[in-house]
């Protein structure tokens, strides 16, 4: 590739499609909320249901972070639960997800209705169309959804759970329906996800935030299952595909052969072993540990080049924590952890991993 054709690619998408790059994208998972003195500011008026619902405010808290850090993507600012409610799940946020009813029976499973996005969650879209024009240094917009299994997790449990036991044994003693669920929840996730390309999302990332309480077995049974069926159907949207499952260590060998591009990885495994389990054919996103933003500046420096030189010289790497941003987070810490990443990742004249001459 030229490098004005890398010029002219947001470094972020190429990144996520292996080609050479200008530097290391970095974004950071949960960037756009609780840790900023703004969106605080905002919350202070607004509840947080009612921000995810009104497309003007949740496009502005998406676009925060973008004004303030020097970030090579944004996400979209929702919730994984929002597409359950759009199917009818009455839920609240107290202030993690309640479901009034868990779903355990075949005919509540019967009973779950498709999800028609622009019918049932049209906000989401009009949120998207209105942070595209938008974006600061026109950034690339991800959209997001919850994995199948992860949803399971809510909907059976009917709350947060460190365990989550009630949806874990559900897989054991009722096979055959927690596959159907996952099935059904597989096809809401595509319909969603697909929706939001259409609308104007140039990425998609599916957050498998509990598919990590799995031992490899199951996960291939039921939860990696039912995110192929979801990343089978997204691939004609022609956006690159993510993949996070938090506590994946064990996992990283049943996803290597994933139709995804980018495979997202926690601060609990070491880059260099996935990019080997994976192989060149995936790029990964990762992987610092949240609390090193606590360090003091030198100290961060240092976990921050661990990283990368984890990662490697080889293309398809985006910097990002190994989970969502802790609130209690400087944002000073966070300032000076992306223009490392760009001053230590800069190569030019050179594009990234190429050695191609400017």
């Amino acid at each position: 590739m030229s490098v004005q054709a890398v010029r002219n690619t947001p470094v972020f998408l190429s990144a996520c499609l292996r080609q050479p790059v200008s530097h290391t994208p970095v974004w950071v998972m949960r960037q756009a909320g609780r840790y900023l003195p703004e969106y605080r500011e905002l919350r202070s008026k607004v509840a947080f249901e009612a921000l995810t619902r009104t497309p003007e405010l949740a496009a502005e808290v998406t676009l925060q972070p973008l004004r303030r850090f020097e970030l090579d993507a944004a996400i979209l600012f929702s919730d994984i639960m929002t597409p359950l409610q759009g199917m009818g799940v009455d839920l609240t946020f107290e202030p993690g997800p309640v479901v009034a009813k868990p779903i355990r029976t075949d005919a509540q499973i019967d009973a779950l209705p498709e999800l028609v996005p622009e019918r049932d969650v049209p906000f989401v879209l009009e949120t998207i169309k209105l942070i595209r024009p938008n974006v600061p240094r026109g950034a690339p917009l991800i959209g997001f959804a919850g994995g199948p299994f992860t949803l399971l997790c809510y909907l059976v449990c009917g709350r947060p759970s460190k365990e989550f036991g009630a949806a874990r044994s559900f897989l054991y003693a009722q096979p055959q329906a927690a596959e159907r669920l996952l099935d059904k929840l597989a096809d809401a996730m595509a319909a969603y996800l697909g929706a939001q390309a259409a609308a104007g999302a140039q990425a998609l990332m599916l957050f498998e935030s509990w598919a990590g309480l799995l031992a490899p077995p199951e996960f291939n049974r039921f939860a990696l299952r039912a995110v192929r069926r979801t990343m089978a159907a997204l691939r004609s949207t022609g956006v690159p595909l993510i993949y996070y499952v938090n506590q994946g260590s064990a996992l990283m060998e049943s996803v290597a052969d994933l139709d995804v591009d980018v495979i997202g990885v926690d601060w609990r495994s070491q880059l260099g072993t996935v990019r080997r389990v994976l192989g060149p054919e995936k790029a990964v996103q990762g992987n610092l540990d949240p609390a090193a933003l606590f360090a003091e500046p030198d100290e961060l420096k240092r976990h921050v080049d661990a990283v990368l030189d984890a990662a490697g010289p080889a293309p398809g790497h985006i910097f990002n924590l190994g989970h969502g941003i802790w609130p209690e987070t400087s944002p000073d810490a966070v300032a000076r952890m992306v223009d490392y990443v760009h001053e230590r990742t800069s190569l030019a004249p050179f594009s990234r991993a190429s050695g191609t001459e400017s």
